[in-house]
């Protein structure tokens, strides 16, 4: 099984190249191919955030609670919050993926479990997918297929790392083929998985095919409640 180190160095290198091929190819801007290097890198060391070991874990987490809450900007700005609230909401999704995210994370999965799978790595790029809001839903593919790159590339080298092949006879151990499966061991959560995967993959194809509808509905629903609260505040003030 291939280091902490070994996956982050070549994500890195994955990610410089992936950056690099959308701001030459298809002339990005430097911040989207900035940030999609950054994203495949990231990715690169994801499947880490099940290890047993708790530096790769804390790192991850630690990393993640800023990460998240950038790319959630744009969609806190529409919700035109003001400076103060848009700080407190930020710094709460960065305590809420550092801390209570990272605990349940800890409970609920083994090294080597589903995380290190095919579905996992679709349903990482589905989330960059909608985390980050953008007009452009090409950047925001891109991104998203950054970070599935990344991802792929720790389970391919996981799997190589398996096999032996020095020697006449190659060896595998005892890891083989636990990275690029595509289901666990336990059918609960290997249907758990499979029902996330189809409902981000359903909301992210509704963000394509239309990507303010979701958004506006959302939004509208949640004006009408709060002018349904302030009416019955008026009211109960008369």
């Amino acid at each position: 099984m291939a280091s902490y180190a070994g996956h982050l160095s070549l994500a890195a290198v994955l990610g410089a190249a992936y950056g690099s091929a959308g701001a030459y190819y298809y002339q990005l801007d430097w911040g989207p191919a900035i940030l999609a290097a950054g994203l495949t890198t990231i990715g690169g060391v994801l499947p880490d955030l099940d290890s047993d070991s708790g530096v790769p874990v804390r790192e991850l987490f630690g990393l993640g609670a800023v990460i998240v809450p950038f790319l959630m900007l744009r969609r806190l700005i529409n919700l035109q919050l003001t400076f103060e609230e848009l700080v407190v909401v930020m710094a709460g999704i960065y305590l809420l993926v550092r801390y209570g995210l990272s605990e349940v994370f800890k409970r609920i999965t083994v090294h080597r479990g589903i995380f290190h799978s095919v579905p996992a790595m679709a349903i990482s790029g589905l989330a960059v997918f909608l985390l980050y809001h953008s007009p452009d839903t090409q950047i925001r593919i891109y991104l998203a297929l950054g970070t599935m790159i990344g991802f792929l590339s720790h389970l391919i080298l996981d799997e190589l790392c398996s096999v032996d092949f020095s020697g006449a006879t190659i060896h595998v151990n005892q890891f083989a083929g636990s990275a690029l499966k595509l289901y666990s061991q336990s059918w609960p959560v290997t249907v758990s998985t499979y029902l996330l995967l189809v409902s981000l993959g359903y909301v992210a194809s509704r963000e394509i095919a239309n990507p303010n509808e979701t958004w506006h509905t959302w939004q509208h629903r949640t004006l009408n409640i709060a002018s349904s609260w302030k009416a019955l505040l008026n009211q109960d003030r008369k």
